[in-house]
Protein backbone atom coordinates (compact mmCIF):
# COMPACT_ATOMS: atom_id res chain seq x y z
CA UNK A 1 0.00 0.00 0.00
CA UNK A 2 1.20 3.36 -0.80
CA UNK A 3 2.04 5.45 2.76
CA UNK A 4 1.36 8.58 1.77
CA UNK A 5 -2.19 7.88 0.30
CA UNK A 6 -2.51 6.03 4.01
CA UNK A 7 -1.45 9.07 5.91
CA UNK A 8 -3.10 11.47 3.71
CA UNK A 9 -6.50 9.66 4.14
CA UNK A 10 -5.81 8.82 7.91
CA UNK A 11 -5.47 12.85 8.47
CA UNK A 12 -8.62 13.42 6.26
CA UNK A 13 -10.47 11.18 8.43
CA UNK A 14 -9.78 12.97 11.36
CA UNK A 15 -10.30 16.41 10.37
CA UNK A 16 -13.74 15.03 9.45
CA UNK A 17 -14.04 13.57 12.34
CA UNK A 18 -13.26 16.70 14.44
CA UNK A 19 -15.73 19.07 12.40
CA UNK A 20 -18.61 16.55 13.21
CA UNK A 21 -17.21 16.42 17.27
CA UNK A 22 -17.44 20.64 16.84
CA UNK A 23 -20.68 20.10 15.19
CA UNK A 24 -21.92 18.19 17.81
CA UNK A 25 -20.43 19.97 20.39
CA UNK A 26 -22.35 23.05 20.08
CA UNK A 27 -25.32 21.94 18.56
CA UNK A 28 -25.23 20.00 22.07
CA UNK A 29 -24.47 23.38 23.80
CA UNK A 30 -27.28 25.25 22.53
CA UNK A 31 -29.77 22.44 23.39
CA UNK A 32 -28.50 22.08 26.86
CA UNK A 33 -28.65 25.90 27.22
CA UNK A 34 -32.26 25.37 26.54
CA UNK A 35 -32.88 22.25 29.26
CA UNK A 36 -31.14 24.77 31.78
CA UNK A 37 -33.89 27.34 31.09
CA UNK A 38 -36.86 24.76 31.64
CA UNK A 39 -35.11 23.23 34.51
CA UNK A 40 -34.84 26.69 36.52
CA UNK A 41 -38.37 27.50 35.40
CA UNK A 42 -39.63 24.41 37.26
CA UNK A 43 -37.53 24.79 39.85
CA UNK A 44 -38.98 27.89 40.30
CA UNK A 45 -43.03 26.46 39.64
CA UNK A 46 -41.83 23.71 42.41
CA UNK A 47 -40.80 26.53 45.08
CA UNK A 48 -44.05 28.56 44.39
CA UNK A 49 -46.22 25.66 45.03
CA UNK A 50 -44.85 24.51 47.79
CA UNK A 51 -44.12 20.87 45.95
CA UNK A 52 -41.51 18.79 45.07
CA UNK A 53 -42.99 17.04 41.67
CA UNK A 54 -45.21 18.09 39.08
CA UNK A 55 -47.43 15.54 37.26
CA UNK A 56 -48.33 16.28 33.71
CA UNK A 57 -49.34 13.78 31.26
CA UNK A 58 -46.42 14.33 29.38
CA UNK A 59 -44.26 13.51 32.65
CA UNK A 60 -43.21 14.09 35.82
CA UNK A 61 -41.24 16.67 37.17
CA UNK A 62 -39.12 16.02 40.13
CA UNK A 63 -37.31 17.85 42.25
CA UNK A 64 -34.17 16.47 43.79
CA UNK A 65 -31.15 17.71 45.89
CA UNK A 66 -27.95 17.07 44.18
CA UNK A 67 -24.53 17.74 46.55
CA UNK A 68 -21.20 17.94 45.16
CA UNK A 69 -18.48 17.38 47.27
CA UNK A 70 -14.44 18.64 46.38
CA UNK A 71 -11.47 19.46 48.56
CA UNK A 72 -10.07 22.67 47.62
CA UNK A 73 -6.76 22.02 49.80
CA UNK A 74 -5.85 18.24 49.16
CA UNK A 75 -3.19 18.41 52.00
CA UNK A 76 -5.90 19.08 54.39
CA UNK A 77 -8.17 16.63 52.75
CA UNK A 78 -5.28 13.90 52.86
CA UNK A 79 -4.59 14.37 56.36
CA UNK A 80 -8.51 13.95 57.65
CA UNK A 81 -8.64 10.82 55.79
CA UNK A 82 -5.42 9.35 57.42
CA UNK A 83 -7.21 10.84 60.55
CA UNK A 84 -10.58 9.17 59.86
CA UNK A 85 -8.79 6.29 58.43
CA UNK A 86 -11.78 7.16 55.40
CA UNK A 87 -9.06 6.16 52.49
CA UNK A 88 -12.42 4.97 50.62
CA UNK A 89 -13.49 8.96 50.13
CA UNK A 90 -11.83 9.15 47.18
CA UNK A 91 -12.40 7.51 43.46
CA UNK A 92 -10.69 4.17 43.18
CA UNK A 93 -8.47 4.92 40.07
CA UNK A 94 -4.37 5.17 39.59
CA UNK A 95 -3.39 8.49 38.30
CA UNK A 96 -1.72 7.80 35.10
CA UNK A 97 0.54 10.46 34.87
CA UNK A 98 1.81 10.32 38.35
CA UNK A 99 1.87 6.63 38.43
CA UNK A 100 4.07 6.51 35.34
CA UNK A 101 6.16 8.86 36.72
CA UNK A 102 6.69 6.97 40.06
CA UNK A 103 7.69 3.54 38.50
CA UNK A 104 10.10 5.91 36.54
CA UNK A 105 11.86 6.66 39.88
CA UNK A 106 10.96 3.56 41.02
CA UNK A 107 11.86 1.08 38.56
CA UNK A 108 13.00 -1.89 41.01
CA UNK A 109 9.18 -1.53 43.40
CA UNK A 110 6.47 -3.90 41.35
CA UNK A 111 3.15 -2.86 42.46
CA UNK A 112 0.43 -4.81 43.10
CA UNK A 113 -1.47 -3.25 39.99
CA UNK A 114 -2.74 -4.13 36.76
CA UNK A 115 -0.51 -2.85 33.17
CA UNK A 116 -1.02 -2.55 29.76
CA UNK A 117 1.19 -1.34 26.92
CA UNK A 118 0.44 -1.34 23.31
CA UNK A 119 2.24 0.57 20.14
CA UNK A 120 0.02 3.26 18.52
CA UNK A 121 0.50 5.27 15.21
CA UNK A 122 0.98 8.94 15.99
CA UNK A 123 0.21 11.53 12.41
CA UNK A 124 1.18 15.07 12.43
CA UNK A 125 -0.11 17.13 9.33
CA UNK A 126 2.36 17.66 6.12
CA UNK A 127 3.13 20.91 5.32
Amino acid sequence: MDTNKLVATYVKIRDARSELKSKYEDDDAKLKAQLDKIERVLLKMTDDLGVTSLKTEAGTATKTQRTRYWAADWDAFKDFMRQYDALDLVERRVHQGNFKEFMETHPDVVPPVNADSSFAITIRRGK
